[in-house]
């Protein structure tokens, strides 16, 4: 697979996944919209790296815009597709779902299209562990995941089953990761550990909802992309997990943060939505099993990592809009 289409390509995990492609030799076409969900500027930021990299070819354009889609694929030999463009963030979903489902399932849906067109046989579809709501600890695949929470995670189902259609029907290769609370340097702002590091450092209050007890399954950026990319081994079909396998309590992060930069956190405890769940944690067998995966970043290590990047970075930080 020498030529890679990456969507969201200025985005937090595709950017870290197209670095990693381009250092192993691929060419990657990157497409962007460059939108301002969150300050555009990190993008921006993101985009420059990569196009000081040998390889890279960058497109403007929207996924949920199926003719700009036809011309990318017209234009250009493409080997695989990871679709990374998404409209994340569960609370956003509620105030704007109309949003999420042009580009989570429509912009899927545009570019399996393109793919049973121009014959592309192999397809990654990035999703989320927000799918598995309630179900109970670890999270494992075959749990049901029909009671969606959100837009958010309601379109990333229906991105799901259009994938399996197009498998179905066409033959294409998909792998589906669904991806544990992410984090890391160069992350997105609107995020928690973000918003942490930026606001405490600023002795600034931190938005912490519930009673700070809720545990994620924090992955590092690195591992996620190392996954992702791991994932375009054919396999037929494939829903796996990509987290840590682990628990971490939120408000040790808040302390471990605090450990890295001699400052206390100020807590703006604030009431817990009805669409986030109170834990998260995956099962991570079957990504082993499948495509020798395996997380190598301990949350000690990777929040040390984003506070230094932060640090270096902090002059740029500190110049961009905060994120709600």
């Amino acid at each position: 697979m020498d030529t890679v289409l990456v969507t969201g390509c200025a985005g937090f995990i595709a950017y870290k996944t197209s670095s990693l492609l381009l250092a192993q030799g691929k060419k990657v076409i990157g497409i962007d919209n460059m939108n301002d969900y969150y300050d555009v500027k990190v993008k921006h930021w993101r985009l420059a790296q990569l196009k000081e990299m040998k390889g890279f070819t960058f497109i403007l354009g929207d996924i949920s815009d199926y003719s700009n889609m036809d011309k990318v694929f017209a234009s250009n030999k493409i080997d695989a597709v990871i679709n990374l463009a998404a409209r994340a963030g569960v609370r956003a979903s509620v105030a704007d779902p109309w949003i999420y489902l042009e580009t989570n399932t429509k912009g899927t849906l545009n570019l399996l299209e393109c793919c049973k067109k121009y014959n592309v046989k192999k397809f990654v579809l990035s999703s989320t562990s927000s799918l598995y709501a309630f179900n109970k600890m670890p999270f494992v695949e075959t749990a049901n995941t029909d009671a969606t929470l959100a837009p958010y995670s309601a379109t990333k189902k229906a991105a799901e089953a259009f994938c399996y259609t197009y498998h179905y029907l066409s033959g294409i290769d998909i792998s589906i990761p669904r991806y544990f609370t992410v984090y890391g340097p160069a992350g997105r702002p609107d995020m928690s550990i973000f918003k942490f590091i930026k606001n405490i450092d600023r002795n600034l209050p931190i938005p912490v909802f519930g009673d700070g007890k809720q545990t994620r399954d924090f992955t590092y950026i690195d591992d996620i992309a190392s996954g992702t990319i791991l994932s375009l081994k054919n396999c037929g079909y494939e829903i796996f997990n990509l987290g840590n396998d682990n628990c971490t309590v939120l408000m040790d992060v808040i302390n471990m943060i605090e450990d890295q930069l001699g400052k206390k956190a100020v807590i703006d405890w604030q009431p817990l939505h009805p669409a986030d769940v109170t834990a998260t944690w995956a099962d991570i067998s079957k990504a082993k099993r499948l495509f020798g995966w395996t997380p190598t970043i301990k949350i000690e290590e990777g929040l040390k990592n984003t506070v230094e990047w932060y640090l270096k970075n902090k002059e740029f930080v500190m110049g961009l809009r905060d994120s709600e």
